[in-house]
């Protein structure tokens, strides 16, 4: 494996880039620990208390109403933060799914697609559920090829 640094005073944002003859067990190994650099810290309230839950065991985030909230198999915690926001936060493995709902990719069990256009997320371990919107159906199904 090489590793090489160009330095571009022009640019904005860092942008890591991997160059690889095909996506194995090695490539995803260096991603997640890029992606667990990268990430920020995100609280979780619930009554009173705050909460410090793993990504990992956060199953979707959704809007009710004016709130957030993340879902995990047991819980769900309010999260301070708007979706558009999170999206940037969170580790890639997470897809926004609809307007009001972002998803692990990495949690999901089943994807139940209808004849009417609707499709249904199961999770491991969990009776929650969440539909994927007609609009944000295929980006989903390129995420879930992309970690396969």
């Amino acid at each position: 494996m090489k590793i090489r640094i160009e330095l571009d005073a022009d640019l904005v944002e860092t942008e890591v880039v991997i160059r690889a003859g095909q996506y194995n067990e090695e490539i995803a190994r260096i991603q997640q620990a890029l992606e667990q650099a990268n990430t920020q810290p995100i609280a979780f309230y619930k009554d009173t208390s705050e909460y410090f839950v793993d990504l990992m065991n956060i199953l979707f985030f959704e809007t009710d109403g004016a709130k957030i909230f993340a879902h995990a198999r047991d819980n769900a915690y309010e999260v301070k933060l708007k979706l558009y926001e999170l999206e940037e936060r969170l580790p890639a493995y997470f897809c926004r799914i609809s307007k009001s709902t972002i998803t692990n990719a990495k949690a999901i069990y089943a994807l139940d697609k209808s004849f009417s256009g609707t499709s249904t997320i199961q999770f491991y371990d969990t009776h929650k559920q969440v539909h994927v919107s007609r609009h944000y159906y295929q980006i989903l199904k390129e995420k879930l090829n992309e970690m396969r």
